[in-house]
């Protein structure tokens, strides 16, 4: 059964910044023979065989889920100071979702399929997808999608 993490992006107040900071910031490593990016936590998934079942990482940007990354393994890590900590990987593409509200938290939470909100279409016949992001939020923020 496939299962997700959720995590909020502190400091980033739109998609497009997300993408710039992981291009800036974060260099590529290898895992398995997939060539993903990482984001450092302190405390490791205990549920990893359910997360690699398809799971992605949902990033909360400004009190919205907006966009998501397939995960594609976790590894032993440490941070800048040497403390210990869990490496998420997850492939680069950022998959746009359907704006969905999140309250705050600490740290990183599980999210069930059922309650994941699904991709945005790439075709015409979804509106959704043609709209900028920071258009879809608004439109969000208003209760109106």
């Amino acid at each position: 059964m496939t299962l997700h993490l959720v995590k909020l992006c502190v400091g980033v107040n739109t998609v497009e910044e997300l993408a710039a900071w992981q291009t800036k910031h974060r260099p590529y490593k290898t895992h398995d023979g997939k060539r993903g990016l990482y984001h450092r936590t302190f405390q490791s998934p205990k549920r990893q065989t359910e997360l690699l079942d398809g799971g992605s990482l949902y990033w909360v940007i400004k009190g919205f889920i907006l966009v998501r990354q397939q995960l594609i393994g976790f590894e032993d890590g440490t941070k800048d100071d040497g403390t210990p900590c869990c490496l998420i990987l997850f492939a680069p593409p950022l998959i746009a979702v359907r704006p969905t509200p999140r309250r705050p938290f600490q740290g990183w939470r599980y999210l069930n399929a059922d309650d994941a909100p699904p991709d945005l279409g790439k075709g015409k016949s979804d509106q959704l997808a043609s709209m900028p992001a920071d258009m879809r939020k608004k439109l969000a923020d208003l209760g109106l999608i």
